[in-house]
């Protein structure tokens, strides 16, 4: 009687996990100690899987550890890795448990790129396993019913796990092991089981018969569920492993039953119900018949049938001769109550005693982008106040170079060059001259012209990969049942419209720093000539010595000075701008756990505003004292050119100094400019080849999905039939009474028989009973009328199976008034008119 109900496992391809989430790692991580220790995680990641389903798994707790861990792990790293369709693609594939194919279409499987399918792949051969080891328990001992009753319920528990949990995980229709329905019935069963095991463990330890018959009953009512839900599902019964578990299912709903009643009768012959007694013998007697009759083949009842019996024997004895106590019927018997001893398991991560988290370093996902976009805005913070002060900058220095100082305080002589002209041509000569700007101008193009090739090859291969995806769909219509490119790659494709706007916008801000260089081109040449050469390029004026002791002079010179400190201010508040730094980490994370998500937006303006708060006041400041200086220059460089004796050739020189001073300014943002392009663009390709490695490798995932797809509808259309089903003609049907074949397998449903069978059932608990068995239906041979004096054609004759029966002689009778045939001759005289073949028989090949 002891027969239970265990799962297959599923089968899974192979599937390398270290390429993929190693090039994540190495893109995501600087080179280090911690990527280090995360490319031996993903290793150690691809060892537990290879462990847990690359390989024939033992019935024993070890084998479901291994199963547990690595369903551990994944739940532990499923946040920590962007696994999509369209980031970190890793395509898994599974086979169908229960479907085991056919010669040609081979098993269903479905390969998806989701984790959550792979997690749920993984639970369901947990619970298999699990009930696997459960089944192979020994049920002697208290030590096999605790395990198998644990066994059991972590079973139930994570197939009703995978009913509630699996169409959200997948986002698309499951296989038919896995989807809700079959995973809610696997659940049902397990629990009745379980319940099973507890009505044991009670009949072991002799507990009181009504607690028995309570826990007997309540594994019959699971029993029935399990088998109401299994029967009802159109899909399920087509499967041979529910083919051969309905019959089992219908066997141990009776046998509980009859094993409560059992129970329940010894209650009411202490309670001195001597019919009672005799009525539930009785329908229990009638249980066990049931299943006798019908599913012998799968549950054994014998002991339980004698042990019945033997009972119902002797209640009927003692009642005729001493009782005389009327016998109820069935359906006036009080119900039978029940007990619940058994729950699901929860499945709540970890589940492993084991587990220990590989990447426990590592932070979520979500925390990651929460970071990168904080990164940005601290960025664009961090970048706006520079800017600020630079700008700020370039305008003093425009404004200076506009009234020629210091040059005009330098040059009051005339006739040499002004010393802050000659530390600018110095500054210039130092920095590389002309030389250097020309060269990079000249690496700019073939720089855009590298990241222009990388975008374009990324976009080529999502363009293909799109139009064989639209070229599929159109062929196969509705079976090529998976998200389509053009949906896929839409962020994809956002970000490489991105890329090609920044690319159009760094092509017209290097044209006009080309524009620029070529307008001060002869200024800068001039600055990188020698001394002399630069003195004598300068035009020679009139001496203004009288000015050099005049007060305006020194005013002039003492504001200048309080200029270059405000200058020399303004680049030390950049360099401690720039060196502000602070870790978010912390904040997202306790946000992630405190609300299960994060509010970026609003952590990072209120720490960004704490962290520059205090700099942009000060970069305030500082840019409203240069403000007030200028405004104070020009008022006093009004009141020293006044004074300042003016000509021709002290104009033209001025003129000469005022371009030299502004040449020298913007060759300094000239290559600052280049210098900047040339980083930008270096690292553009960087991240455009982090870009075109994303594309290669989800087109790559699309085409070993696409190809999966393609074998798997291939195998669908070999399993279907090459033509529609259509009628037997009517004088093909077999005549009544004609012997019947073999009679397949009776399919159970719960219906209510007729006669006693309907007396004995209750309306709670109505046993499962068959339909009448009918003959196989196939086409029998034609029986035709035939011709006078000739013989029909025997029935089962067949015309191409030579040799196969023995079909009896049947001599030739000659029809009166008709000839007969000519007879043969004799053996040894032959047809008259062919030749005579010779007496003995001739060798074919010539004798040596």
């Amino acid at each position: 009687m002891a027969t239970f109900i265990s799962v297959p496992l599923k089968k899974s391809s192979e599937v390398d996990l270290v390429k993929p989430l190693s090039k994540f790692v190495t893109s995501t991580y600087p080179a280090g100690d911690e990527q280090a220790e995360y490319i031996r995680a993903v290793e150690e990641l691809d060892k537990l899987r290879r462990n847990a389903v690359g390989r024939p798994l033992d019935k024993h707790e070890s084998s479901l550890e291994s199963l547990l861990r690595y369903y551990d792990q994944l739940c532990a790293v499923e946040p920590k890795f962007p696994f999509s369709e369209n980031q970190l693609c890793l395509t898994f594939t599974w086979k169908d448990a229960f479907d085991k194919g056919s010669l040609f279409g081979g098993s269903v499987k479905l390969a998806l790129a989701s984790l959550g399918y792979e997690k749920t792949c993984v639970l369901f051969n947990a619970a298999a396993l699990a009930s696997q080891i459960a089944s192979e328990q020994n049920l002697d001992n208290d030590e096999g019913l605790k395990n198998a009753a644990k066994y059991y319920q972590l079973a139930s528990g994570a197939f009703g796990h995978i009913k509630d949990t699996v169409l959200s995980a997948l986002n698309r229709e499951p296989t038919m092991d896995i989807a809700p329905e079959t995973a809610g019935t696997l659940s049902l069963i397990m629990l009745a089981q379980a319940q099973e095991v507890f009505f044991l463990k009670a009949t072991t330890d002799r507990m009181k018969d009504a607690i028995i018959a309570k826990l007997s009953n309540q594994a019959a009512d699971f029993y029935g569920d399990a088998f109401k839900q299994c029967q009802y599902k159109d899909n399920l019964p087509k499967y041979f492993y529910f083919q051969e578990v309905l019959p089992v299912l219908a066997a141990k709903h009776c046998i509980m039953q009859a094993n409560a009643e059992l129970h329940q009768s010894v209650l009411a012959k202490q309670k001195k119900l001597f019919g009672e007694e005799i009525a539930r013998l009785q329908r229990a007697s009638e249980l066990v018949k049931t299943v006798a009759s019908r599913y012998d083949e799968y549950v054994s009842v014998r002991e339980l049938t004698e042990k019945i019996n033997r009972s119902l024997a002797a209640a009927k004895k003692d009642n005729d001769f001493i009782y005389h106590d009327r016998v109820p019927e069935v359906k006036d018997l009080e119900p039978i109550g029940k007990a619940t001893l058994v729950k699901a398991t929860a499945i709540t991560p970890p589940l492993s005693q084991k587990f220990s988290d590989f990447f426990v370093k590592m932070v979520p996902t979500a925390v990651q982008q929460s970071m990168s976009v904080y990164s940005q805005r601290k960025s664009d913070t961090v970048n706006r106040l520079v800017g600020t002060m630079r700008e700020a900058t370039n305008l003093c220095n425009g404004v200076l170079a506009s009234l020629n100082l210091p040059a005009a305080l330098e040059d009051l002589s005339g006739d040499s060059v002004p010393q802050s002209i000659a530390e600018k041509a110095r500054s210039v000569v130092q920095q590389g001259g002309l030389q250097s700007i020309e060269q990079l101008i000249k690496d700019l193009p073939e720089l855009l012209t590298r990241n222009r090739e990388i975008l374009d090859e990324a976009l080529k291969m999502l363009n293909d990969e799109e139009t064989t995806d639209n070229e599929l769909r159109a062929k196969f219509n509705q079976r090529w049942n998976r998200t389509p490119s053009g949906d896929l790659y839409k962020p994809l494709r956002s970000e490489g419209a991105n890329f090609c706007n920044i690319l159009d916008k760094a092509v017209q801000a290097d044209q006009v720093v080309k524009d620029r260089y070529n307008a001060h081109c002869d200024m800068i040449a001039l600055l990188c000539k020698p001394e002399s050469e630069l003195n004598a390029a300068l035009p020679s004026a009139n001496p203004a010595k009288t000015l050099q002791g005049s007060e305006v002079v020194g005013v002039l010179r003492s504001q200048l000075a309080r200029l270059d400190q405000v200058k020399q201010e303004r680049e030390a508040l950049e360099k401690d701008i720039k060196d502000v730094t602070f870790d978010m980490t912390t904040t997202f994370l306790t946000a992630l756990a405190k609300d299960g998500a994060i509010n970026e937006e609003q952590l990072s303006a209120g720490q960004l505003d704490q962290l520059y708060g205090e700099h942009n006041q000060k970069v305030l400041a500082n840019l409203r004292q240069q403000e007030e200086l200028l405004a104070q220059i020009q008022t006093s460089h009004q009141e020293f050119s006044s004074l300042k004796q003016s000509n021709a050739e002290a104009n033209l020189r001025e003129e000469v100094l005022k371009k030299l001073a502004s040449a020298h300014d913007s060759y300094v943002e000239i290559s600052s400019n280049l210098r900047e392009g040339t980083k930008f663009y270096n690292d553009l390709t960087e991240i455009l080849l982090k870009f075109q490695n994303k594309c290669c490798d989800i087109v790559f995932a699309r085409k070993t999905e696409r190809d999966e797809l393609l074998k798997e509808l291939q195998q669908s259309i070999a399993r279907e039939p090459s033509a529609p089903n259509f009628n037997v003609p009517a004088y093909q049907s077999q005549p009544p009474g004609a012997p019947g074949g073999p009679t397949p397998a009776p399919r159970t449903i719960f219906t209510a028989s007729a006669g006693t069978t309907q007396a004995a059932t209750s309306a709670n608990n109505p046993p499962p009973v068959a339909p009448p068995p009918s003959a196989a239906q196939g086409p029998p041979y034609p029986n035709y009328q035939g011709y006078p004096q000739y013989f029909q054609m025997p029935m089962g004759y067949n015309p191409y199976g030579y040799g196969q029966y023995n079909v009896p002689f049947m001599p030739y009778q000659a029809t009166p008034g008709q000839p007969g045939y000519p007879a043969a001759p004799p053996a040894t005289q032959g047809y008259p008119g062919y030749p005579q073949q010779p007496s003995q028989q001739q060798n074919y090949y010539p004798q040596q």
